[in-house]
């Protein structure tokens, strides 16, 4: 019985060491690095002009809203809506909201709205017996 016992213990320890996956642990360094990274990459996408507007909040509760005039590899400009510039530097930037929907996004929207159409004319333009 103790054989029996052990041996089944043995598996499943062996089961969860088998299926174990390393974790690695990044410093707070490495984590604020990707943060200000994924900022820079949205902003960049977001592009330039009144229609890239965003709404940010820094890291010193302060809160921006705008439109983003520039951008530079270490910080971008947003114009208020009192017409002020305020450079902001990536890693001051906590969270990012934008509303300059990609033209791809718009397409697939209409698309999808012309299918939607379509699908409801034929659902009552069929007789029902």
């Amino acid at each position: 019985m103790f054989k029996r016992l052990l041996s089944i213990m043995l598996a499943c320890l062996l089961a969860c060491v088998a299926y174990a996956q390393p974790v690695a642990a990044s410093s707070k360094a490495e984590k604020q690095a990707q943060l200000t990274e994924k900022v820079r990459v949205g902003i960049t996408s977001l592009g330039t002009g009144p229609q890239a507007r965003v709404e940010l909040k820094l890291h010193d509760k302060q809160k921006l809203k705008g439109y983003i005039s520039e951008t530079s590899a270490e910080s971008f400009t947003v114009i208020g809506e009192n017409g002020q510039a305020t450079q902001v530097a990536y890693p001051q930037v906590k969270q990012v909201k934008g509303n300059n929907l990609a033209a791809g996004v718009k397409i697939a929207i209409g698309v999808a709205v012309v299918i939607g159409v379509i699908i409801l004319v034929g659902a009552l333009a069929i007789p029902k017996s």
